[in-house]
């Protein structure tokens, strides 16, 4: 599958045809005039079906367990997250406007920076895409527990689970981009109702009381506030699901804006609720030992047959996760490798066009990071946390980079365009850049050190691709 020089993309990725043609409409240097449309198979629907099943994961149905000794200060970091979130959305959704390329954040950085800053962010978004996987992994296993309690006293079981539905989504996956889009409304559409349940008619329940005093944690509010900002940004990761695939998305310029906004907004709104309900039924010491504290507040509510129906949704709504992350996983990387940037064997793909090495190796450094974490036996919430904060600030700096590139771009292809106003960009673009920081701030020092070390271990590898290449010069975003 060729590409041009400037814009990886899969095949099929360019502006539908006629979309392309249109009169302000600005397209990437290197992004073909038309495309076949039978090579595009995401709607608006599947992709904000993405955006969704990708937010509303693992983060949504564990966190409240891990916000518990938070209080109320958890509610106030969830309303601040939902406003960077949305601030962050409308970033990736006005790039995706300007520039819809294969790869989301790299491609959008690549654009705007240069190769080298290009390389980083496909680096260190794929790094914290595969550092996240077992965290979705861990809240299936966990809720299959709550289903079979037998499995709790088992050694080893929790690990074994997590890894099982780890491979098998990556084997759905290694059929093709079509069946996983499939499998992703499937999966949203099945676990959207029951949650939605609890976030609007659990309120009914909630015993008020149990939000005073408002901060318990003894710290100071600040530190209490900045400590819950990893584990909500957590479940926000993903809003930029909608822009990675952009090469099999039907016309991109108005469907990846549109569902990245719309899949935000519907996932801040049961984040907020849905734990306000928990946290207001369960109690914080039962909460915060919890693997499964939807389906203890569902118990709680309305019995044991409503606990069973959310542990249900749960465990396939974190395999809907772990299917969206995995169709990302390889997109990335597959569009940095077709622009030399990363190993030729990252873009070579099977007779259904997808990456199966790049899947493959991505899955496997995913078991090694459950494998190792678990192996300390520190218990499923202690491992959870760690993998949430060194995910979250690995996939912060690809935020920070796109908060910036789109500045860059304001000022040459969009202002030429007649795309943005000043007025617009600045504020929006100003809330996301902090609020990006912020989290990072929050992830802490230990997992900061992690990030950091994780991302410079590639530069060696970008050496070796600088000077493994034929005309060893730089190449132009």
């Amino acid at each position: 599958m060729a590409h041009s020089k400037g814009t990886a993309h899969s095949k099929g990725m360019g502006h539908p045809k006629g979309a392309a043609q249109s009169k302000g409409k600005a397209r990437s240097k290197g992004t073909p005039a038309s495309a076949e449309p039978e090579a595009r198979s995401l709607g608006f629907w599947t992709c904000t079906a993405l955006v969704i099943g990708n937010v509303v994961g693992s983060g949504f149905f564990l966190i409240p367990a891990a916000l518990a000794p938070y209080g109320a200060v958890a509610l106030i970091g969830w309303v601040a997250m939902s406003f960077g979130a949305v601030a962050l959305a409308l970033v990736f959704a006005r790039l995706s406007r300007i520039a819809p390329a294969a790869g989301g954040p790299y491609a959008f950085t690549r654009l705007g920076f240069g190769e080298f800053a290009g390389f980083l962010i496909a680096w260190g978004y794929w790094i914290s895409i595969w550092a996240s996987q077992p965290a979705i992994a861990l809240a299936f296993a966990g809720y299959l527990e709550s289903l079979i309690p037998g499995l709790q006293g088992m050694k080893g079981a929790t690990t074994i689970i997590a890894l099982a539905s780890m491979w098998f989504v990556a084997a759905i996956n290694l059929r093709g981009v079509k069946e996983a889009g499939r499998f992703q409304l499937a999966m949203v559409a099945i676990k959207i109702v029951p949650f939605l349940a609890i976030a609007t008619i659990g309120l009914l329940w909630v015993d008020w009381n149990r939000f005073v005093p408002i901060n318990p944690t003894g710290q100071s509010f600040w530190a209490a506030l900045s400590a819950t900002a990893p584990l909500t940004m957590f479940a926000f990761l993903g809003i930029e699901s909608a822009t990675v695939p952009a090469g099999d998305v039907k016309d991109p310029e108005r469907t990846i804006p549109r569902a990245t906004i719309v899949g935000t907004l519907v996932a801040a709104c049961l984040f907020l609720f849905g734990t306000m309900a928990v946290m207001g039924v369960v109690p914080e010491a039962t909460l915060a030992a919890s693997s499964a504290p939807f389906s203890a507040a569902a118990t709680s509510m309305w019995g044991g047959g409503a606990g069973v129906i959310i542990a249900l949704a749960a465990m396939l709504s974190s395999l809907g996760a772990l299917n969206g992350w995995t169709l990302l996983m390889a997109q990335v990387p597959m569009a940095a490798a077709r622009d030399g940037v990363l190993p030729r064997f990252f873009g070579e793909t099977n007779r259904n066009g997808v990456p199966t090495k790049g899947i493959l190796l991505s899955v496997s450094l995913s078991s090694a990071l459950l494998i190792l974490e678990s192996s300390g036996v520190k218990g499923l919430m202690k491992v959870y946390d760690f993998i949430v904060d060194i995910s979250t600030d690995a996939e912060m700096v690809p935020y920070v980079f796109c908060c910036c590139v789109e500045g860059i771009l304001f000022a040459t292809l969009a202002k030429r365009e007649g795309l943005f106003s000043r007025r617009t960009y600045i504020p929006i673009a100003t809330v996301a850049f902090l609020f990006s920081m912020w989290t990072i701030y929050g992830s802490g020092p230990r997992a900061g050190m992690w990030g950091l070390l994780l991302l410079l271990a590639g530069l060696p590898l970008y050496v070796h691709m600088r000077r493994s290449r034929p005309d060893s010069g730089s190449a132009e975003p």
